[in-house]
C-alpha cells in the first residue's frame, strides 16, 4: 500500500436527517493515521456546503482533528463507467435521425413523381395542328397513379417507424432524466474530499486505527407526511403507520441509511442577538477587538530572491510556433508578440497613444491609465489600475479595506475618468483629501475563513497578503442550485409543508428500519414507523343544511409527538375505504376524519312555524319554531350520532330568543363552531330509531318589527 493510498481513506453514509429544506448527512471513515496526521476522506456529494463540514474522533481517547477543509478533484472515468442510459440515448438518438432521413427522402420522391406531366413539343407557325397522343398521356398518368400509390404506401411505413423512433427517444430521455445525480453526468468524474489534519498521543508512534464522523448539510431534500390507517369497526383502537413522501437532488444516492424527519428550518440562525447599550454623552465603549492588524512594513522585501530569479520559464511547446527538438526554454518576456498595424483614425480624433502613434503624454497624478494601454497589471484593489495614492494612501499600501476609507476608491475612480474635450489635454484631478483614523477592514475581510493568501505571482500590493476569496468553486454553486429545484415539486393530494403545519413548534420522527432514496428528484415512500391511536366511530348530521349522515372517525393522539397534516389511507375491516386529509394532531389533541355518507342511517328534519302575540296590549310578536328530527339506524351494530341544529343570535336587548330544553352548547375545541350552534347526541341500537324535539321562540316588540314585507323562514 502506497502513502498516498494509506491517506485516502472510503467513507460511507450512515444517517440523514432531512429538514422542511436540506438535509443533513453523516458519514463514518475507518483508516490507520499516518505519521503526519493528515487524511484525506472520499465520498462527499458536490452539493456540499463547505461550512457546514463537522469532523470529530469516535476512538481512540487522546485524538482530536485539529483542521478540517474542503478539496475538490477531477479524474477522467474508467471505461467501464455505467453510462448505459446515455450510451441508449446516443443510439436512438442516431436512428432517429436515420429514420427522419428516410422519411425525407422518401416525401422528396413523391414531390418528383408528383411533377411528372405531358409536355407536347413546340409547334412551328407553318405547321399544321397535330392530333393528341391520348393513349400516351394515358399510359404517363396510370404509371403515375401507379408509383405514387407505392411510394405513399412507403410513406406510411416510414411515418410509423419515425414514431416509434420518437417514442422511444422519449422514453430514453424520461428515464435519463429520473436517473440518479449519482452517477457523474459528463466523462470526468469531479470527487470532494474532506482534508483532515489529526493530532493526539496516537499520531506520530505506532499505527493507530482511528473511526472518523463526518457531518455536512447539502440542500435539494424535501419531505411530506403521509400515512396509513387501519380501524376495526368492532374495536376501540387502531393502528396508524406513519410514512413520508422524500425527494432529493443531492447528488449522491441515500442506500442504507437510517433515516430521521424534522420539521425545522435547516437555514434558521440559531445565534442569540446581542443588544449594545446606547450611551449619552462623549465618552463611548470601547469596540471589541475584531482580531485584524494591519499588514506588516517591508512585506515586499520578502520576496526579493523571487524577483531576481527572473521570469518563470515555460516549456518550447507552449510557445507560438513551436520550437525545435532539444532547444532550449525562452521565457515569456522574451519572446514579445508583434502588434498589429494601427488603423488610422477618424479627423479629430486624438485617441491613445498606442493607436495614434504620438509619444505618451505625462499622466496625471495618481493616474496610472487604463492597463490594456500603459501594458502594467493594475494595481490590487484599485479599478482601471488606479494606484494606491488616488485613495490617499502611501506608495505600495494596501488596497480599499486595508488602507483606505470605504468608498473613496469609486469616487477618486469616477473623477479621474471623466471624459475631456476633444483636442485638450486630461486635467489632473484634485487628490481626495487622506482618511483619518485607523484603517477599517469590511465585513468580507473579518471572515477570516474565506481569506486566500496571494502568492508570488500576484503582483503590486497583493503578495503575501490575505484577501477575501471563494472558498468553494462555481460548479459547486451551481450543483447546489439545480439541487434546490426540488422545493418545486408537485406535492401529493391532501399533503401540506411540514413548517406550515408544525407550527410554532419543531418535531423529529426517527425511522424504525434503514431506507433507501435515490438521488432522481421524484417523490419516495418511506416506512417512519407505527402510532398508536385511539379511534371510535360516530356519525354527524346537520339535517338543516343537507338531511344526509356522515360517518366520522374521531382520532386522538395519546403520544408524545405530533401528528402532521397529510394525506391518510384508510382501511376499514381490511379493506380500503378512501384518501382523506388528516388534521394535525398535538400531543393529547383529538380530530375528526371524515369517511363519507353513511346510506345506512337516515334523517328527517320537520318544521312548523306559529306566528301568535302577547303583552298587555298584544305589542309583542311571537314566532314559535318546532323543530322534529328523526333518526333510523339499518346497521348490525349501534350508531353513535351526533346532530347538529343552529338557533338565531341578536344584538338587540329587546329582542329575546328562548330555547326548549335539550339541547348543548358545544365545547371548546379545535374545531370552530359557528354563533348559535346546538348539539346533541344519541346513540341509536342496531336497527332502532329516535325522535329529537326541539325548537326555539323569538319575541320582538313592535317597535322591533319588520314594515312591508315578511322575511322569516
Amino acid at each position: 500500500m502506497s502513502e498516498e493510498t494509506a491517506r485516502r481513506w472510503g467513507s460511507t453514509l450512515d444517517s440523514v436527517v432531512v429538514y422542511a429544506q436540506g438535509a443533513v448527512c453523516r458519514r463514518l471513515a475507518r483508516g490507520v493515521v499516518p505519521r503526519d496526521g493528515r487524511v484525506r476522506v472520499a465520498g462527499l456529494p458536490r452539493t456540499l456546503d463547505p461550512g457546514s463540514l463537522r469532523a470529530r474522533v469516535l476512538g481512540p481517547a487522546g485524538v482530536r482533528v485539529t483542521e478540517a477543509r474542503v478539496e475538490v478533484a477531477s479524474a477522467p472515468l474508467d471505461g467501464g463507467a455505467p453510462d448505459e442510459l446515455r450510451r441508449e440515448v446516443e443510439r436512438l438518438r442516431d436512428a432517429h435521425a436515420a429514420a427522419e432521413g428516410r422519411r425525407d427522402r422518401q416525401r422528396t420522391l413523391i414531390a418528383e413523381v408528383e411533377g411528372l406531366h405531358p409536355v407536347p413539343p413546340a409547334r412551328k407557325r407553318e405547321d399544321p395542328h397535330r392530333r393528341t397522343a391520348v393513349d400516351a398521356w394515358l399510359e404517363l398518368a396510370d404509371f403515375v397513379d401507379g408509383r405514387l400509390a407505392r411510394l405513399h404506401a412507403r410513406l406510411a411505413e416510414l411515418d410509423e417507424e419515425l414514431r416509434r423512433a420518437e417514442h422511444a427517444l422519449s422514453v430514453a430521455f424520461d428515464r435519463l432524466d429520473r436517473a440518479s445525480t449519482d452517477a457523474p453526468a459528463e466523462h470526468v468524474e469531479t470527487s470532494v474530499h474532506a482534508v483532515l489534519t489529526l493530532d493526539g498521543a496516537a499520531v506520530g508512534e505506532a499505527p493507530a486505527e482511528v473511526e472518523l464522523e463526518l457531518e455536512y448539510g447539502v440542500p435539494g431534500a424535501v419531505w411530506v407526511p403521509a400515512y396509513r390507517l387501519s380501524h376495526r369497526r368492532d374495536e376501540d383502537g387502531g393502528q396508524l403507520v406513519l410514512r413520508a413522501s422524500v425527494a432529493q437532488r443531492t447528488g449522491e444516492d441515500w442506500t442504507g441509511v437510517r433515516l430521521a424527519l424534522a420539521t425545522a428550518d435547516l437555514r434558521r440562525r440559531t445565534d442569540l442577538p446581542r443588544l449594545r447599550s446606547v450611551r449619552i454623552g462623549r465618552r463611548q465603549a470601547a469596540p471589541a477587538p475584531s482580531g485584524w492588524r494591519e499588514p506588516p512594513a517591508g512585506l515586499a522585501d520578502l520576496f526579493g530572491g523571487y524577483e531576481a530569479a527572473g521570469p518563470r520559464p515555460v516549456p518550447a511547446s507552449s510557445l507560438l510556433g513551436g520550437a525545435a527538438a532539444g532547444s532550449v526554454a525562452v521565457p515569456v518576456a522574451a519572446a514579445p508578440v508583434p502588434a498589429p498595424p494601427p488603423a488610422p483614425a477618424p479627423p479629430g480624433f486624438a485617441g491613445p497613444p498606442a493607436l495614434t502613434g504620438a509619444p505618451p503624454a505625462p499622466a496625471p497624478p495618481g493616474f496610472a491609465g487604463p492597463p490594456a494601454l500603459t501594458g502594467a497589471p493594475p494595481p490590487p484593489g484599485a479599478a482601471y489600475g488606479f494606484a494606491p495614492e488616488a485613495f490617499g494612501g502611501a506608495p505600495g499600501s494596501a488596497p480599499q479595506g486595508y488602507g483606505a476609507a470605504p468608498g473613496s476608491a469609486p469616487k477618486a475612480a469616477r473623477r479621474s475618468m471623466a471624459p475631456a474635450a476633444p483636442g485638450a489635454p486630461a486635467p489632473a484631478a484634485p487628490p481626495p483629501p487622506s482618511p483619518s483614523g485607523p484603517p477599517r477592514p469590511d465585513g468580507d475581510e473579518l471572515d477570516y475563513a474565506s481569506l486566500v493568501l496571494s502568492g508570488p505571482e500576484d503582483q503590486g500590493a497583493r503578495r503575501g497578503r490575505l484577501f477575501p476569496g471563494s472558498s468553494f468553486d462555481a460548479v459547486a454553486t451551481e450543483y447546489r442550485r439545480r439541487a434546490e429545484g426540488v422545493a418545486a415539486l408537485p406535492l401529493p393530494r391532501y399533503a401540506v409543508r411540514p413548517r406550515e403545519s408544525a407550527g410554532s413548534f419543531d418535531h423529529r420522527f426517527d425511522a424504525d428500519a434503514r431506507a433507501d432514496v435515490p438521488s432522481d428528484g421524484t417523490w419516495h415512500t418511506v416506512t417512519v414507523g407505527e402510532i398508536p391511536v385511539g379511534l371510535r366511530t360516530e356519525h354527524l348530521c346537520v339535517p338543516s343544511v343537507e338531511e344526509t349522515v356522515y360517518a366520522t372517525l374521531v382520532v386522538s393522539n395519546a403520544t408524545g409527538q405530533a401528528l402532521l397534516t397529510g394525506p391518510v389511507e384508510v382501511t376499514v375491516d381490511g379493506e380500503f375505504l378512501l384518501t382523506a386529509a388528516l388534521p394535525t394532531l398535538a400531543p393529547g389533541g383529538v380530530g375528526r376524519l371524515g369517511l363519507g355518507p353513511a346510506e345506512a342511517i337516515r334523517v328527517t328534519r320537520r318544521t312548523h312555524l306559529r306566528e301568535s302575540t302577547a303583552g298587555l296590549r298584544n305589542n309583542v310578536t311571537v314566532l314559535d319554531h318546532q323543530v322534529r328530527v328523526e333518526l333510523v339506524n339499518r346497521l348490525a351494530a349501534p350508531a353513535v350520532v351526533e346532530v347538529r341544529e343552529r338557533v338565531p343570535v341578536t344584538s338587540e336587548p329587546d329582542v329575546r330568543i328562548e330555547e326548549r330544553p335539550g339541547w348543548a352548547v358545544p365545547e371548546d375545541g379545535p374545531e370552530e363552531h359557528a354563533a348559535g350552534t346546538r348539539v346533541r347526541r344519541v346513540e341509536l341500537p342496531a336497527g332502532g330509531t329516535a325522535v329529537l324535539e326541539g325548537g326555539y321562540e323569538i319575541r320582538i316588540p313592535a317597535g322591533k318589527a319588520l314594515v312591508d314585507g315578511n322575511r322569516r323562514s
